[in-house]
């Protein structure tokens, strides 16, 4: 699918139209994951104090880190928040029983797709930053302590939403400070073009 998005477009004119569609994608994520997040608490009762720290673990920010690493550490998180979700997926439907589909099921798949839409395309922005490897998710030691209980199993499921929800807003501040950067390079890239133009005449 991508690849019919971006066919005929190269270059600069690629990497904006891939940040504007991941922005799009994010913002309609994140727009899906309060949704969730509201289905979910009102099923369970839930009050915003039942989730603390991070569950995704990556370098801090960090105003010296270029764009590449931004996009990096912003993937990685995104990879890890999928885990995570499919996890929780999988032990709600093991633990707590499938049932009737509703609400909240189908909203829980709708914010599992969009993520992934999102990572395809945040995948693309990192190899064309410089054609790096995509990093592997990283969540070991962060899977739910099933044995404490049935409450400790939905508070863990809440967490992760959470921190989708907290990576799906950071995916969008970092996307939105794209755009200026790739127009500063390319008008470097054609000044210095002219220049070289102009010394050769």
């Amino acid at each position: 699918m991508a690849a019919r998005w971006t066919r005929g477009v190269t270059g600069s004119d690629l990497s904006r139209t891939t940040v504007a569609r991941a922005t799009a994608i994010a913002e309609q994520l994140r727009y899906e994951c309060s949704i969730l997040l509201e289905l979910y608490t009102k099923k369970e009762s839930f009050t915003a104090d039942v989730a603390d720290g991070r569950l995704v673990s990556v370098p801090p920010p960090s105003s010296q880190l270029d764009n590449r690493d931004k996009l990096w550490r912003l993937h990685s998180a995104l990879l890890q928040c999928r885990s995570l979700l499919e996890s929780a997926i999988a032990r709600e439907e093991m633990e707590l029983g499938g049932g009737e589909k509703g609400d909240y099921e189908t909203q829980r798949n709708m914010v599992r797709n969009s993520l992934s839409f999102l990572l395809i395309t945040t995948g693309e922005l990192l190899k064309a930053a410089d054609g790096a490897s995509v990093p592997p998710p990283c969540v070991e030691g962060l899977e739910s302590g099933g044995s404490t209980g049935l409450f400790e199993l939905k508070r863990w499921v809440y967490r992760i939403f959470k921190e989708v929800d907290y990576w799906t807003k950071t995916a969008i501040t970092t996307l939105q400070a794209l755009p200026s950067v790739i127009v500063a390079k390319e008008r470097a890239r054609t000044t210095r073009v002219r220049s070289m133009r102009s010394a050769r005449r």
